[in-house]
């Protein structure tokens, strides 16, 4: 009898639904904005002040500058570097506080930085990556006065070209305290657990080898703070990540590198990619340079061998076989959701209906926009249909087929800023997935070098062990976190200003947005 019991035991320590939760404690990672200033010492800023021979280093300007940009140290005859990047510029016209004009020497001048014009491009505009910079150093949406015209880039097209048209007044004044921007990810009803994250956008797949260790791990911290979710993209999955199990997504696409039945226990969501909007149709490609000695170990295969991800799934040709793949994660973890991430090829609203039937809980869809310098330009700007028009076409289709409300549509592709996110949400997404905004808080320049040598000169998509050593992992970490800060409040006040309790109100209301080459005045579904 004590032979059956211990034997019955035993099968039920393996059986799938008892073996679905890490093993390894949970770290918890504090929700508070600090300070993270810039890691260089001569950021990149909008204005450079230019000090004459006329100069007789009264301090008149390091006295009236409430900003910090002159620096006249105890005991130092000369001024250090100024910091630029915290000047207001000709704002400071309008205050008592203007250095040019009070310098009583004339001593200053102070010019546009000539290095914007071949900084960023025109969906990342030099003022967008230096608003970012600011809210990733302060937790704060930059103030009116730096004079940032963050919300747009100069594409001329997509969310470029949509504006929220605002009530004078919200017909509810409510307070921050008072606003949801919490989603739930799981709403087929179907017994799984009904993940909700605290915003409404997690961080997206960017594998070990695409970018570093450091890098994956400060995304993953700053997924726990606000308790959302980050993705490990497609390279495995490193053992310093287990203490953020909980929010990190197991992705499996083509090349299942590093993919194993313990890495898709572990997680409670694993996403199928299946396709990725950067590149449709190309699958993925990481170059012999970048496959070191630990990224090799980590993929098992082989230092210095370039690596292709396959397109397509070659299990995979019709919704049947999706479901296989699915119906596999779901008998070996019994908790997590599913997430099928597929590009946006004409006929998307059918792909959508079909992974539902599947049995995903969340479809991702990701645009033409987004991916780093590592995906072909050709594939960027000429493949897959923009995000912005397959959101509302995913969205109307999912809701005359009656099965809205038990799938999450989550998108991506391009989304730079909480003002895209709420666009997004108001086309009808429930949130967002983001990436190259989490990579500029971190110090990128969008110089669009990802691929190339020993990867990014910032140390940021570069498995480089010396350049990947120059972010430390309590400042990235510390950098996204007051980038979501500033997010959060700039989606609360836009929420505000609609007189809307939750973010899920502004989901499908296309009627609240504008677009600046129609008019304003047509009737909307």
């Amino acid at each position: 009898m004590e032979g059956s019991l211990a034997r019955e035991s035993a099968l039920k320590e393996v059986l799938p639904e008892n073996t679905t939760k890490t093993l390894v404690p949970q770290v918890e990672v504090e929700r508070v904005t600090r300070p993270a200033p810039p890691r260089y010492r001569n950021e990149i800023a909008k204005y450079i002040i230019r000090r004459s021979n006329d100069c007789t280093l009264c301090g008149k300007c390091a006295e009236v500058c409430p900003h910090g940009v002159h620096v006249l140290k105890p005991g130092y005859k000369l001024f250090s570097a100024p910091h630029l990047n915290v000047c207001a510029g000709p704002s400071c016209q309008r205050t008592d506080h203007y250095c040019i004009d009070l310098c009583p020497n004339k001593a200053l001048q102070m010019v546009e930085n000539p290095m914007l014009k071949a900084m960023g491009d025109y969906r990342w505009t030099p003022e967008m990556l230096m608003a970012t910079w600011r809210m990733a150093e302060t937790g704060e949406p930059p103030s009116p006065e730096y004079g940032c015209d963050y919300e747009t880039g100069a594409s001329e097209g997509g969310f470029d070209r949509l504006r929220f048209k605002f009530p004078e007044k919200p017909p509810v004044e409510l307070r921050d305290d008072e606003i949801d921007t919490s989603i739930v990810l799981n709403r087929r009803d179907d017994g799984r657990p009904q993940v909700k994250i605290d915003v409404p956008w997690y961080g997206g797949g960017m594998s070990f080898g695409s970018v570093s260790n450091v890098v994956q791990l400060s995304k993953a911290r700053a997924a726990v703070a606000f308790n959302t979710f980050t993705c490990t993209g497609e390279g495995g999955y490193m053992e310093r990540m287990k203490p953020y199990d909980d929010h990190i997504i197991t992705q499996i696409a083509t090349g299942l590198f590093g993919v194993c039945e313990e890495t898709i226990q572990r997680v409670r969501i694993v996403e199928f990619k299946y396709a990725q909007g950067a590149k449709p149709g190309l699958g993925g490609h990481l170059l012999a340079d970048k496959v070191t000695p630990a990224v090799a170990k980590m993929r098992e295969t082989v230092l210095g061998i370039s690596l292709f991800s396959p397109f397509p799934f070659h299990s995979v040709y019709s919704i049947e076989d999706h479901q296989k793949h699915i119906d596999w994660i779901k008998h070996i973890n019994r908790r997590a959701l599913i997430s099928t991430k597929v590009s946006t090829p004409n006929d998307v609203d059918m792909v959508a209906v079909g992974s539902y039937s599947a049995g995903t809980h969340i479809v991702h869809l990701d645009g033409g926009y987004g991916g780093t310098g590592a995906a072909p330009d050709i594939a960027k700007k000429n493949i897959a249909m923009p995000i912005e028009y397959g959101i509302v076409k995913v969205h109307r289709f999912l809701t005359d087929e009656g099965i809205r409300d038990k799938v999450t549509l989550i998108v991506s592709g391009g989304l730079r800023t909480p003002h895209d996110i709420a666009k997004a949400i108001a086309l009808g997404a429930d949130g967002v997935v983001v990436g190259t905004s989490e990579l500029v808080a971190l110090g990128c320049i969008r110089c669009s070098r990802c691929e190339s040598g020993r990867g990014c000169p910032r140390g940021i998509a570069t498995t480089d062990p010396e350049l990947a050593g120059d972010v430390d992992l309590e400042w990235g970490t510390q950098r996204i976190i007051n980038l979501y800060s500033a997010w959060r409040k700039e989606l609360v006040d836009i929420l505000k200003r609609f007189g809307m309790r939750s973010v899920s109100e502004l989901r499908g209301r296309t009627d609240l947005l504008m677009h600046l080459d129609y008019t304003n005045d047509v009737e909307t579904k």
